[in-house]
């Protein structure tokens, strides 16, 4: 165990059993038609898996409201290849389909999909502990749910086998079973693509303070894309969005940042249209306008001839660890303990594989 910060002593076992491998359980998607599911170890063409009027349906015969497959940890759902099992669920609407994994194999799965694989070595171990620890904070707080991560952008993006390479296993290899803790519970460790400068914190963005997740300046993030962004925005476009919203002003004429957090993000935007005025959350209006386009709210808006332009830096919700941060680090020689102990202070981290 490393302490990073000091806070509480605690041990691996108080946070994940080491008896026996943790299992991760993703929900891959939900359906209302046909999906096609093998175990490709078994051979075979496999089996098509839908929802029927009392319960699932496979190849056409009843199998009850909850219907597993692959004793062999080698699965595919249509063209996905994944490790574990997977498990069928009815639901009102259709049927979910959940991958049942361990916990380092599911972060093989995640690391291709949320960072460059080729970054270096450093980089790489600090998204695995990362990734490790923000699937066990969010087991442990998925109440009765079926599951306890989305596969996608709502949780963290999951590719399966075929989002990992060599050096990605080996950063999980080498960080096996370590977690970033806070009074000896799985932190809730976001990060984010690039903050501009400087991180938010969580209650500047989500209202609600976190100890470990607090603002603070990054350097040498220029290498991101993202540093300095611009988008343009039509009028007419930004009407479809707020009617989208049900806010009805009519045509938009002014759009300006009223209020700011302290780290220097847009908390408030005011738009005023030639039919009345809104006050909108920045964070919504980056929503509707498209998290690819507003890249993130730490923006600047100008105006333009019919339309409104965006001037911004960095790219997601800027809490926590900055990826572009965090290469930056391990390119001046720190080490992944030290990019975790600069972004999430006064956590420890714990666990890891006897050496």
């Amino acid at each position: 165990m490393l302490a990073i910060g000091g806070s509480g002593v605690a041990r691996a076992d108080d946070v994940a059993p080491t008896s026996k491998p943790v299992v991760i359980r993703v929900l891959l998607m939900e359906a209302d038609g046909r999906v096609r599911a093998r175990d490709l170890r078994a051979g075979g063409g496999g089996t098509v898996v839908e929802p029927g009027p009392n319960g699932l349906l496979a190849d056409r015969r009843p199998v009850g409201d909850v219907w597993r497959l692959g004793g062999s940890g080698s699965v595919a759902v249509n063209r996905m290849r994944l490790r574990g099992e997977l498990e069928f669920r009815r639901i009102s609407n259709g049927m979910q389909v959940i991958n049942e994994v361990e916990l380092e194999d599911y972060v093989a799965g995640i690391l291709g999909r949320e960072i460059y694989p080729d970054w270096h070595p450093e980089t790489l171990k600090a998204q695995a502990v990362v990734a490790r620890s923000y699937a066990l904070h969010q087991r442990a707080e998925s109440g009765g749910k079926p599951f306890h991560l989305e596969a996608g952008t709502a949780s963290q993006v999951y590719g399966g086998v075929a989002a990992e390479t060599p050096a990605i296993r080996a950063a999980v290899s080498a960080t096996r079973g370590e977690i970033l803790a806070y009074a000896r519970k799985p932190i809730l460790a976001v990060y984010h693509s690039a903050s501009g400068g400087r991180t938010a914190s969580a209650e500047e963005v989500w209202g609600h303070a976190l100890p470990y997740l607090v603002s603070l300046e990054v350097d040498d993030e220029q290498d991101s894309p993202d540093t300095y962004w611009r988008a343009t925005i039509s009028k007419t476009k930004l009407g479809r969005a707020l009617d989208s919203l049900g806010i009805r002003i009519g045509s938009p004429r002014e759009l300006q940042v009223v209020d700011r957090s302290r780290s220097g993000r847009a908390l408030r935007v005011r738009i005023r249209g030639d039919k009345g005025n809104h006050i909108l959350e920045a964070r919504a209006l980056r929503v509707v306008l498209g998290e690819s386009v507003i890249r993130s709210t730490l923006f600047e808006i100008r105006p333009a001839q019919d339309a409104f332009v965006f001037v911004g830096s960095g790219h997601g919700h800027g809490v926590g660890m900055s990826q572009w941060g965090a290469q930056a680090m391990a390119q001046r020689g720190s080490t992944y303990r030290e990019i975790l102990q600069t972004f999430y202070p006064g956590t420890s981290l714990l666990g890891g594989a006897p050496r």
